[in-house]
């Protein structure tokens, strides 16, 4: 991770430390490294994002390059017809399950990935004045082109994939106030599943705001009347989903992930029997992966690394704990929507419900605090620190684990315990995070 771009892009509170000028300055590099070639740009619906796709295209057409406004859209659409369209590269605006305030840019290779590091470290040297650009000028600048009517060939992408008849479902959907408002509404009403939507008129200020796929409680709590097979839940720009089962379970990114590798295994398509996943996943997760004898590779925690190491190795399937799934029989980035369909054609070939395909995974308690920080590598570094995390996970042996990690987006470490019970969990995380109080205070 540099400077400003971490495992997810470059974010923060909009016009504050993600400022124009910033987006103008990654516009003006990418309009200079891509000279002449064509640029794809989209966004989320929070109302920061028009303001810093303008600074973004005036910097893109500055730099030399056409830039083409794909508009509101899913982050897997804007990587999708990135990709499908042959763009140089592609840009969406968006801090995906942050509040309305913050946004972010992350930028896409014409393969449908996150750029090279390298190439953001450049970005990186160019925001902080350490190296200079041409503005151009007369005929070199670039001319700006309207490309919504291009989201259609995603919708009709998602649909090729899953020809199969899915109208025997009732389905709640929670679109978070955000990107899937333009993609699943379309997906769902032309597969002709009886799908209520929910959060899912945009204000601007909405995005993420007590819905979607960091806040469950309404979505629960629609579920329970009885009414719907399924629910599934976004995050605000679409790349992720999690799932509540008929009773309101939460049917986690664990628990769909596991699902759908018993699911690709029983079809030979499960590369080399193996899921990738990180270190968040649950303890439970890597059991009953190996009662079915599926193999576990555990990376780093955020897609980029799990998508590095299915490249590296050749893997189909891997996600996170978030809900973060990628599975490279289809594309190579996460999609929440196409995700959600498949678990829906899971449902129908198996004659199952979702609480009978995830029955035998049987997931630890688990804790999760977050902790705000001065100085995360200082933290993180500490002796004391380091000793008892040793110390605690020798206590609980293979019957659980402690986590500490920085945030990749946030001033924050994060603090995660998975035990035998709520209270050992509970006790452990509360430890670990007076023992970073008292480290910050000294």
């Amino acid at each position: 991770m540099g400077k400003y771009f971490g495992t997810d892009g470059i974010r923060g509170v909009a016009g504050v430390t993600l400022t124009n000028e910033i987006a103008y300055k990654i516009g003006l590099f990418l309009g200079n490294y891509y000279k002449e070639r064509k640029i794809l740009i989209g966004k989320d619906t929070r109302i920061s994002s028009t303001m810093l796709e303008n600074s973004l295209v005036s910097g893109i057409l500055a730099g030399g390059c056409d830039a083409y406004i794909l508009g509101y859209c899913s982050t897997p659409a804007l990587a999708y017809i990135t990709k499908n369209d042959k763009f140089e590269v592609g840009v969406m605006i968006s801090a995906s399950h942050n509040p309305y305030y913050d946004n972010g840019i992350k930028i896409f290779s014409n393969t449908g990935v996150k750029l090279d590091e390298e190439i953001l470290l450049k970005i990186e040297d160019f925001i902080d004045d350490k190296i200079t650009l041409k503005v151009n000028y007369d005929k070199e600048i670039g001319s700006l082109y309207n490309y919504e009517y291009r989201i259609k060939t995603y919708i009709d992408y998602i649909l090729n994939i899953f020809p199969d008849d899915l109208s025997e479902f009732k389905v709640l959907l929670d679109l978070s106030n955000g990107s899937n408002i333009y993609t699943a509404k379309d997906v769902f009403n032309l597969k002709k599943i009886d799908a209520k939507f929910i959060n899912d008129e945009s204000n601007g200020i909405n995005i993420n705001d007590g819905c979607g796929s960091t806040h469950l409680e309404n979505l629960i709590t629609q579920i329970k009347q009885k009414k719907y097979d399924i629910g599934f839940a976004y995050d605000g720009d679409g790349d992720r989903v999690l799932a509540v089962s008929s009773n309101g379970d939460v049917i986690d990114g664990d628990k769909l992930m596991y699902v759908i590798a018993k699911y690709l295994k029983s079809k030979n398509q499960l590369n080399k029997n193996t899921l990738v996943t990180t270190k968040m996943s649950n303890i439970g997760l890597f059991k009953a992966l190996k009662e079915n004898d599926i193999k576990a590779e555990i990376v780093d925690v955020g897609d980029k690394y799990v998508l590095e190491k299915l490249n590296q190795d050749n893997y189909s399937l891997g996600g996170e704990q978030s809900g973060h799934i990628i599975n490279m029989n289809y594309n190579n980035f996460g999609d929440g929507l196409l995700i959600s369909i498949l678990i829906l054609t899971i449902m129908k070939e198996s004659g199952s419900d979702i609480l009978s395909l995830t029955n035998d995974i049987k997931i630890y308690p688990q804790l999760l605090k977050n902790i705000k920080v001065k100085d995360k590598t200082k933290v993180l570094n500490s002796v004391i620190i380091k000793n008892r995390i040793n110390e605690i996970q020798n206590i609980m042996k293979d019957e659980g684990r402690i986590f500490v990690r920085p945030s990749g987006t946030e001033p924050l470490i994060r603090v995660m315990v998975e035990a035998k019970s709520n209270e050992e969990c509970e006790q452990y995380v509360n430890e670990v995070i007076e023992l970073i109080k008292n480290e910050e205070n000294n």
